[in-house]
């Protein structure tokens, strides 16, 4: 499965760049439905469903070679991992969550703005200060994504638009429509 997966990497690698995107990962795995091939791919502000279904169709037969049941292609999401030396480039100054792979200062996950790496180890400026981690200890990088944010109260205009499309939502069909036959007395 390795030699398979190394295969497809190359073939997508090849055919992201061909069309513009960056392959940021992909994925070989074994599910109960069969053979999952997943190709993760960006671009500049983002990637579309569009350029999902492009890379896919121009993937696919590429990739009769490789053994898989199912061809998968996305974008690698809000909480895409940080890996390489261009992505942490990206991501410097950026909040970040730094997931180890054993404790280090205490924990096994840091939180703070990434502040500086080089070929062995990245630097986090967090509540106690700058904390470095050798890269080898790096389980998983990624940005830290807030969603409190979508708890918070939404903002007045918004709510009375809410209460109206509401009692909108709970008025008969017909109420609304003057001179239906609803509302005609019977003769």
């Amino acid at each position: 499965m390795a030699k398979a997966k190394a295969d497809a990497r190359k073939i997508c690698e090849d055919t992201a760049a061909r069309l513009g995107y960056e392959l940021v990962d992909t994925a070989l795995d074994r599910e109960a439905a069969g053979l999952y091939l997943r190709a993760y791919i960006d671009k500049p502000g983002g990637v579309t469903l569009d350029d999902c279904e492009k890379f896919h169709r121009a993937v696919q037969p590429l990739l009769e070679q490789v053994e898989y049941d199912f061809l998968e292609v996305s974008s690698p999401g809000i909480d895409r991992p940080i890996r390489t030396d261009r992505d942490m480039q990206a991501a410097i100054g950026e909040e970040v969550v730094v997931r180890l792979f054993r404790q280090v200062h205490g924990a096994r996950e840091h939180r703070g703005r990434l502040s500086g790496f080089d070929k062995d180890t990245v630097r986090v400026q967090g509540p106690a200060g700058e904390r470095e981690f050798l890269r080898k200890d790096v389980a998983r990088m990624e940005r830290w994504v807030d969603l409190s944010v979508l708890s918070q109260e939404p903002a007045p205009g918004a709510v009375q638009a809410q209460d109206e499309a509401a009692q909108m939502a709970d008025m008969p069909a017909d109420a609304g429509e003057a001179g239906s036959e609803h509302e005609q007395p019977e003769s």
